[in-house]
């Protein structure tokens, strides 16, 4: 690649102890079918003490893809580098990589090819995890443009993933610096609401995320205030980027069920007093904004009952909660008015006295009795639906052997 040529990609690798994974880290970018002259690497050393630097000059000396080394005081975070590698980048599009993790050989052609067919601002490719768990439910299908409001990539906000530099540069996208944890969610929701369009690569696994041995992974750290701030920060962006409204509230489950709800789990009762109370106080402002019905009516009854208990100050009664499913109670199924409208008999249902409505008991979206799998229930209007469609299957085929018998009658 000369001088002037502009790369397809600029792969950022943000590196801190990074050692020995970096070496196949770095491998799989060399692996790359897009080829060494359509890719630049840009890597930052972000202040270790484990020859990770070191690597990173060895590396850029002998690769022939074309490879920029920053070495620099420790930045506290992932956001710093990050931010140091979309200064120095010049591809058409950017990737960031984290130096823990690894690429599948033809990820970037991949993602490369559906974003300049589709015209899309981001592209997901299919993640799996080494040694731990990775995002499953945006894979099931291959899309060159996905709904972001109906869809479950919002339950992947990570950063790993392509963006057009055009769109980050033009937003002015950066990582907040000022987050310990839940900086590259912001990014990425930015990214997708503000874009033109997302793409997901679901046939082909293009992200390898690893779990190391040594426990120093980013995403292990931070106490529960850092937790909140994040939270806080994601569901502030939404309310600023998307009008009070269906397509609002679709938005907000994600950092309710998925940042939130984590602070109410079982372990709080192990948490002190004080924590307990401070959790209380850093929840309420969230709870009044941003908690509503139409959030409520996204989200499985024991996920929603919780939160209910939360909104109303009640540790109480979310402990007894907590308590019936660690016990894997089976919730009785009561079924009210002619639509026969089941709600899951949770603790507290129909207790007046407690201030959680029926409503926080309603099945309102496919649910489960028992364990996920054990027992699927579903809301009326799901059920009617596919009742309906039995029915029209039915008569279809009572119709084709209807119109059959005649012709065999002539045949015989």
């Amino acid at each position: 690649m000369n001088e002037m040529s502009v790369p397809d990609v600029s792969v950022i690798v943000g590196a801190y102890e990074a050692m020995p994974y970096l070496i196949r880290c770095l491998e799989s970018v060399e692996a790359q079918t897009l080829g060494a002259d359509r890719i630049e690497l840009v890597a930052i050393d972000d202040g270790s003490a484990d020859g990770t630097g070191e690597f990173l000059e060895e590396f850029a000396a002998r690769t022939s893809i074309p490879t920029r080394v920053v070495r620099q005081a420790n930045s506290g975070g992932p956001s710093g580098p990050r931010n140091v590698g979309l200064g120095l980048a010049r591809g058409r599009y950017v990737f960031f990589l984290d130096a823990d993790d690894y690429l599948g050989e033809e990820a970037l052609e991949r993602m490369v090819a559906v974003a300049d067919r589709a015209r899309t601002d981001v592209v997901l490719g299919k993640v799996v995890g080494v040694n731990r768990g990775a995002p499953s439910s945006m894979w099931r299908r291959t899309a060159d443009r996905v709904d972001v409001h109906n869809s479950q990539v919002v339950y992947t906000l990570s950063a790993q993933k392509l963006f057009r530099r055009e769109l980050v540069e033009r937003l002015g996208l950066r990582f907040d610096e000022r987050l310990r944890t839940g900086e590259d969610a912001l990014f990425t929701m930015e990214a997708y609401l503000r874009g033109d369009g997302v793409s997901v690569i679901s046939d082909y696994t293009c992200y390898y995320l690893v779990g190391r041995d040594d426990g120093k992974h980013v995403t292990k750290s931070g106490d529960h205030t850092h937790r909140f701030a994040a939270v806080t920060a994601l569901m502030t962006l939404i309310a600023e980027l998307e009008p009070a409204g269906p397509k609002r509230d679709r938005l907000m489950v994600r950092p309710f069920t998925v940042g939130l709800i984590q602070q109410f789990a079982h372990g709080i009762v192990k948490d002190s007093e004080e924590v307990r109370r401070h959790k209380l106080e850093l929840v309420g402002p969230l709870m009044e904004r941003y908690w509503n019905p139409g959030v409520a009516r996204h989200i499985k009854v024991a996920e929603r009952l919780r939160l209910e208990c939360v909104a109303l100050g009640r540790l109480d009664l979310l402990a007894d909660v907590l308590a019936f499913i660690k016990a894997e109670t089976v919730p009785e199924v009561v079924y009210r008015g002619r639509a026969r409208t089941p709600y899951l008999a949770l603790p507290h249902f129909g207790d007046r006295g407690s201030g959680l409505k029926d409503a926080s008991y309603e099945v309102t979206i496919r649910d489960w009795v028992g364990k996920p799998g054990l027992r699927p229930i579903e809301p009326p209007r799901a059920a009617r639906r596919r009742g309906s469609l039995a029915r029209r299957v039915a008569r279809r085929l009572r119709t084709q052997v209807r119109n059959l018998a005649p012709m065999r009658n002539r045949t015989a």
